[in-house]
């Protein structure tokens, strides 16, 4: 051994010698495992220990045994040695006319006249290779006495023919996967070893191993004292001279010639099925072999329940592949054109595009690519497009075929003028094409920008690409039908998003929910997800419940399919987010951001950003540090101004900004902002409400009530109801500050009556309302559960978070019903809210009937419970 090196201790696996002590209370224990996997040290552990109550007659087969006389004689002196029979006899000798059924019944009758309980251990069964010697070792199996018990070790399953036993409940079996080290008791070897290594680097040594066992105590041996232990696990493989040499000894070198050629040629496929085999073998019988492997437990693992499909282990793995470059190296490129042909015949692009690559073909790799970069996008694989980018050489980088596939990644990575940049070599490249090929290229270009003009919010883009993209693609086949269907909920999806961000035009819903629905139906999980996750965004005009209903069901579903932490589920976060700073729940909305900023790490668009700025925003805004608030809102507005057109976030990106400078008593750098507006952006009622800020801070009541006047009346556009909250508040404070109380305290009654459904915060956090609604007499609102609650949040504490997921009944209601639905906690009779709503008697009284029966109720106070149980109307305790 070299010098600095200490053997790997055996550590104590409690856990598998209590599951041996179970099974060993069976009449027949069989462990079976591949070489190395620690059966014999199991054993050996477990016979050590100083509570063993059986006695242990021990025998070890030797290699390739064939003689029946050497096998019983060992196994009957064993016997006689655990059972205390030795004593004046003489051990048994062979003789010529030795008789193995009448050797086994004598071993029987040993057994059966032990002075103690015994149990016979038989290790390494597998090398026991006569027919006949399993016979009768199955009989006495099968007939062992009362007390005696029998533990057998073998690398794969023998045809031993204990059935009866096993269907008697005698039978207990111990499989690989039971002795596969975890990852805790892979730290505990290597600190056993002496080894000091990190968490990130012990995850890898074992996903490496699979925790075999021989594979992690040869590891241990090389990371004794090895002056940087980090690198050599990231360097550790089945390549190992340690390792290899044993997976020679104990694995390869025991295989058939025709095994060890296939295993060879199939090395360089991740998996293989039989039919696979053949090709890269040329010879039939293959799928046999493969099944026959994984009986015999030689490192080969199939992967789906027909056992159609295998791999190899890894360490086995890489051994099989160095072994392939040294004894067929010019069968190396051959034998990927080869596999790379099968998996594009069996649509298994990701695969044809590696094996392609790894020929060296490195043209066909490009083309493949980007003939199969769009579908690939769909179903997720953008980072994995990425990677097969790099993997090509530098001589190969320029090749035109790439720059479409580039476009690609830039868009989903945000990098917008990147991305027009290789959509005009794409272009330029598809004009020079063949006209079958030249249709397919220029469909890709305008499904990319299509996603483009998407990212940047431009309207009319999208719709330029969504007729385009409505023509006939090519012919009527299978593949053409497919991309249209493709093509068809891209395109949906993309309109749908960009209608959602151009003021909330109300075709966003039904685009996304259209192109939801065909992705499904296509089969495209990550598109449909797409599609719900921008669905989740486009329910901000919904109320609160609703929205974030929809933002936890595309989450869940994004979550389902490991995509949790996916740029694409970013709009669906930061919505539900954004839901939580609105209502108050500060600490919630930070989480839910954390994991936006999260997804986002690697896209650095400005349109999904600018939302993740806005949102931090407002939330820093609503705990009142301001400072960080005005930071965040110039961050987003520096990214509205790459955006195209108008989107719904724009006034109140700017709106929150002016007022932010005026709290932060920057009143002159918020004039010359508001001076420099465009008439239409000044106009807006979120910019009207800046206004009022400002002139508030300015000491001007009179102009704030001036200025907040057009919002009230209706006359200025707003993107939503939220700015009339904010607007009512704000003429509030003006009131009060010229000391019209009765006229503040009518202000902030009309402010809460609006906040009610959604159980709004946030406004009268902005606003800095707590001294008037404090000043607001309770017996005289008909708010007070929201009052105290709003309160409570001004005041420092947390609010009380309740089911944030309504069932989907609460979507059935109508825009006319939940707006009557506001009303239902208040004072107002039917008349009264008719009034206010402008509609008739009637009107409130179909939509209360309506209401009641939605929401499974038969009167106005159980409706407003049940809707505030669905997170419709607010809840909280009540007013005292």
């Amino acid at each position: 051994m070299t010098a600095g090196r200490t053997t790997p201790r055996l550590i104590d696996r409690g856990d598998l010698l209590a599951a041996l002590d179970r099974a060993s209370a069976r009449k027949v224990t069989i462990i079976t495992a591949p070489a190395g996997s620690g059966k014999t040290s199991l054993l050996r552990t477990w016979a050590d220990r100083p509570d063993r109550a059986h006695r242990l007659a021990v025998v070890r087969v030797r290699r390739d045994q064939h003689d029946a006389q050497d096998f019983w004689l060992a196994l009957l002196d064993a016997v006689r040695q655990a059972s205390g029979a030795t004593s004046g006899t003489e051990p048994p000798a062979a003789t010529l006319d030795f008789n193995a059924w009448a050797m086994a019944d004598r071993v029987l009758s040993e057994l059966a006249g032990a002075r103690n309980d015994v149990t016979l251990v038989v290790d390494d069964l597998h090398e026991l290779n006569s027919p006949e010697i399993l016979a009768q070792l199955t009989r006495l199996l099968t007939n062992l006495p009362p007390g005696v018990h029998a533990v057998l070790t073998t690398r794969h399953d023998l045809r031993l023919g204990l059935h009866q036993l096993r269907l008697a409940g005698e039978l207990a079996e111990i499989r690989a996967a039971d002795l596969r080290f975890t990852e805790r008791e892979t730290r505990e070897l290597l600190a056993a070893s002496g080894v000091a290594l990190s968490e990130a680097g012990t995850a890898l040594l074992h996903q490496r191993t699979e925790g075999w066992a021989a594979g992690l105590r040869l590891a241990a041996l090389s990371l004794a004292g090895h002056p940087d232990p980090e690198r050599f696990v990231q360097e550790f493989s089945g390549t190992s001279r340690t390792v290899a040499e044993y997976l020679l000894a104990e694995m390869l070198d025991r295989q058939p010639g025709d095994t060890r050629d296939l295993l060879l040629r199939t090395a360089l496929l991740d998996r293989v099925n039989g039919e696979l085999a053949d090709l890269l073998t040329g010879r039939p019988g293959s799928e046999r072999i493969l099944l026959e492997l994984e009986d015999a437990n030689a490192f080969v693992v199939s992967l789906d329940p027909g056992r159609t499909w295998f791999r190899y282990h890894h360490l086995f793995a890489d051994l099989l592949r160095l072994e392939l470059r040294r004894a067929l190296p010019e069968h190396v490129p051959a034998l990927h054109r080869r596999a790379a042909e099968w998996f594009g015949q069996h649509g298994e692009a990701l695969d044809a595009i590696r094996h392609t690559q790894a020929a060296g073909d490195w043209h066909d790799a490009a083309r493949l690519l980007a003939d199969h970069s769009f579908s690939l996008t769909l179903d997720g694989y953008a980072q994995t497009i990425q990677a097969l980018v790099r993997a090509f050489p530098l001589s190969a980088g320029a090749d035109p075929e790439l720059a479409l596939v580039r476009a690609g990644g830039d868009l989903v990575q945000g990098r917008l003028d990147e991305a027009s940049a290789h959509l005009a070599v794409a272009e330029t490249y598809a004009g020079t094409a063949p006209p079958g090929r030249r249709r397919r290229l220029e469909v890709a270009i305008a499904a990319l920008k299509l996603s483009l003009a998407r990212r940047r919010g431009y309207l009319a883009g999208v719709v330029e690409q969504v007729r385009f993209l409505a023509s006939p693609v090519s012919g009527p086949s299978d593949e053409d039908i497919a991309l249209g269907s493709d093509l068809r909920a891209v395109a949906l999806m993309n309109l749908g998003t960009v209608e959602a961000w151009s003021l909330g035009l109300p075709d966003a819903e039904r685009h996304l929910r259209e192109g939801a629905a065909l992705a499904r139906r296509i089969g495209r999980p990550y598109l449909e997800v797409s599609c719900l996750a921008q669905l989740g965004f486009a329910s901000k005009i919904r109320p609160f419940g609703v929205a974030q209903r929809r933002c936890r069901e595309a989450i869940a579903a994004a979550e389902r399919h490991g995509w949790g932490t996916e740029p694409m589920i970013a709009p669906a976060l930061l919505t539900l987010a954004g839901t939580m700073v609105w209502t108050g729940e500060f600490d919630e909305a930070e989480r839910w951001l954390r994991r936006a900023a999260q997804a986002l790490q690697a896209d650095t668009g400005p349109d999904i950003r600018l939302l993740l700025h806005q949102t931090t925003g407002i939330l820093q805004a609503g705990r009142g540090r301001h400072r960080e608030a005005l930071e965040e809102f110039t961050a987003a507005g520096l990214l509205q101004s790459r955006l195209e057109g108008s989107h719904a976030l724009a006034g109140q990106v700017t709106g929150w900004t002016l007022a932010t400078q005026a709290r932060l008593g920057r009143t002159g750098a918020a004039r010359a902002a508001l001076a420099a507006l465009a008439d239409e952006m000044a106009g807006s009622g979120e910019v009207r409400n800046a206004r009022a800020v400002i002139c508030l801070a300015e000491g001007d009541p009179a102009g704030a009530l001036d200025a907040v006047r057009d919002v009230l009346d209706g006359a200025a556009p707003v993107i939503g109801y939220v700015t009339v909250v904010e607007a009512q508040l704000l003429a509030g404070l003006a009131h009060r500050a010229l000391g019209d109380q009765r006229a503040a305290n009518r202000a902030a009654e009309r402010a809460m009556a609006l906040a009610e459904a959604d159980r709004l915060v946030l406004p009268f956090a902005m606003t800095g309302s707590r001294e008037l609604l404090e000043a607001l007499p309770r017996h005289q609102t008909a708010h007070a559960a929201l009052l105290t609650g709003i309160l409570d949040v001004l005041r420092g504490e947390s609010p009380a978070i309740g089911n944030q997921s309504p069932p989907s009944a609460a979507d059935e209601l109508s825009p006319g019903e939940l707006r009557v639905l506001r009303y239902l906690p208040t004072n107002l009779s039917r008349p009264e809210i008719a009034t206010v709503l402008s509609v008739s008697v009637n009107t409130v009284g179909t939509h209360i009937r309506s209401i009641y029966a939605k929401l499974g109720v038969r009167d106005r106070s159980s409706a407003v419970q049940r809707a505030r149980e669905l997170r419709l109307l607010a809840g909280g305790r009540l007013g005292t």
